[in-house]
């Protein structure tokens, strides 16, 4: 039981020395803090998306768009992901309207599970593609807000496979926001 207390103290002078390490004046509380998390399991490489977007569009307008089947598969059409949904043993787009329903989307490339839905507001997805291992699914958030007659979209995504950041990112820009702003613009 004498180990857990050694850490213990490791970790408090490692806390302590946060104000130390914000102004840059000592690396070595840092090396302590970075063993600590070590121990602890904690990484600090994992990737990360996150993005901005306007839409000429109402967040509530937005929000249908992404949780519609019918207007999502037109969000599809207009992606160059469109060949997907011809795809030998392609599905297709269909979207559950509640926290806990599922979604397929892109001809079933992309599957997952509605975790939080908040109307104009926030969407959470379990999310992952047909080419991930089984069984691994990332987080994507949509935070919705209005900017004048506009919708401001945050997005974040986490979780997914290492190596996967820089696809990812460019997939969400041209297969989401790009039609989806085509979309929007159309009267």
């Amino acid at each position: 039981m004498h180990t857990p207390l050694v850490s213990r103290r490791k970790l408090t002078l490692a806390l302590a020395a946060l104000p130390a390490i914000a102004g840059g004046r000592s690396s070595a509380p840092r090396a302590a803090t970075a063993a600590a998390d070590d121990a602890a399991g904690v990484s600090h490489d994992a990737e990360a998306i996150h993005q901005e977007v306007s839409f000429a569009a109402s967040p509530l307008v937005v929000y249908d768009m992404l949780t519609s089947t019918a207007r999502f598969d037109a969000v599809t059409r207009l992606s160059d992901a469109v060949t997907l949904l011809s795809a030998p043993g392609a599905q297709a787009t269909s979207i559950r309207s509640a926290a806990g329903g599922a979604f397929v989307l892109f001809g079933g490339y992309i599957t997952g599970r509605h975790v939080e839905m908040v109307p104009g507001r926030r969407l959470v997805q379990a999310w992952r593609t047909g080419s991930w291992p089984a069984g691994h699914y990332s987080i994507v958030t949509f935070s919705l807000a209005p900017a004048g007659a506009a919708c401001q979209l945050k997005f974040d995504h986490r979780g997914f496979p290492p190596g996967e950041g820089a696809s990812l990112a460019y997939g969400w820009r041209v297969h989401y926001w790009e039609p989806l702003a085509l979309l929007l613009r159309k009267p």
